[in-house]
């Protein structure tokens, strides 16, 4: 009898308490066919399934350190609880940098800054009329601004360029046998135009390089072809050094002469109004027809350059 009471107390512990308001027949019977659903698989697995996850769920919920050992629960993605403090973000840019780099980057970018300011101030004041700033530095403005940034209102001035302009240059060449020679003129606008006609992305050197040299020229120099401060000289040496790069590339000295002096001249021809405008305009070119300009200076390398080079070839033979 004891131990009959004591698997019926086990039992009741597992089942549930008694209850009071079923019959003593069918209390009995429920004790009996208790062991049956005790052996029975589904109700072992079903148990399991409704409990594991609750105590898993409880114990996570709760911080107990033993809810990793539940069963089932070694494979089952834990929720994250509320107001749980997420891991931060990795840092990128600038900010991944070392504080060294970082202070080394905004000065970088503090110096880019400062160097586009002073440009752009630069050449607001190289276009602006003239006023207290550019009179007392107008020398500055003007050392950095020309001749790579220079620039002009002629494309939105009221009144365009109307004319075209083309550029020519001869020379003088010394020969091997020390005779001079005497060039015909070579249109050095018209090279331009043929480079450039066809050509979907014409060279910048194509397009400006001899215009703006030219207009250099012009303002630079008074109607006398005399050099107004030191602008006007500088103009004229860049005028040679182009003369003498063209001349060189259309092999205008020949075999073993060396260009002496070279000379400038301009042709300029009213471009036609159009039919209904009215306006009438001569037709015939003006010719402005420079001295010549020895280029001794410049050619000067060159000559050196072929001495070289014979006396290698004499002493190779």
């Amino acid at each position: 009898m004891d131990a009959y009471d004591k698997g019926s107390d086990a039992r009741q512990e597992q089942v549930g308490p008694a209850r009071p308001d079923l019959p003593d027949g069918e209390a009995d019977s429920a004790e009996t066919t208790a062991p049956a659903a005790d052996g029975a698989p589904e109700a072992d697995g079903a148990r399991e399934a409704a409990d594991v996850p609750e105590a898993a769920g409880a114990a996570e919920v709760a911080g107990a350190p033993g809810a990793a050992g539940a069963p089932g629960a070694a494979g089952a993605v834990r929720p994250v609880p509320p107001g749980t403090a997420q891991p931060p973000a990795p840092r990128t840019g600038v900010a991944a940098l070392s504080p060294r780099y970082q202070v080394g980057a905004v000065v970088a970018l503090a110096v880019v800054a400062v160097a586009v300011c002073a440009h752009i101030g630069a050449v607001f004041l190289h276009l602006a009329p003239s006023n207290t700033l550019t009179k007392q530095h107008g020398d500055v403005v003007d050392e950095w601004v020309f001749p790579e940034f220079e620039q002009n209102w002629k494309l939105f001035a009221p009144n365009p360029l109307q004319q075209n302009v083309s550029v020519q240059v001869r020379a003088e060449v010394g020969t091997a046998d020390g005779e001079i020679r005497t060039t015909g003129w070579y249109d050095l606008s018209a090279e331009d135009g043929r480079a450039i006609d066809g050509n979907p992305l014409p060279s910048h050197t194509q397009q400006n390089e001899l215009r703006r040299a030219w207009d250099f020229f012009v303002a630079s120099h008074d109607s006398d072809d005399r050099p107004v401060g030191l602008r006007g000289t500088l103009s004229e040496t860049y005028l040679r050094r182009i003369a003498l790069l063209r001349l060189d590339r259309d092999g205008a000295a020949g075999p073993g002469g060396v260009v002496e002096r070279v000379q400038y001249r301009s042709r300029t021809t009213n471009v036609e109004p159009p039919p209904w405008s009215g306006e009438k305009v001569s037709d015939r070119p003006t010719v402005r027809e420079l001295p010549w300009w020895s280029v001794s200076a410049e050619t000067r390398g060159a000559k050196s350059g072929q001495a070289g080079q014979a006396a290698r070839e004499g002493g190779a033979a």
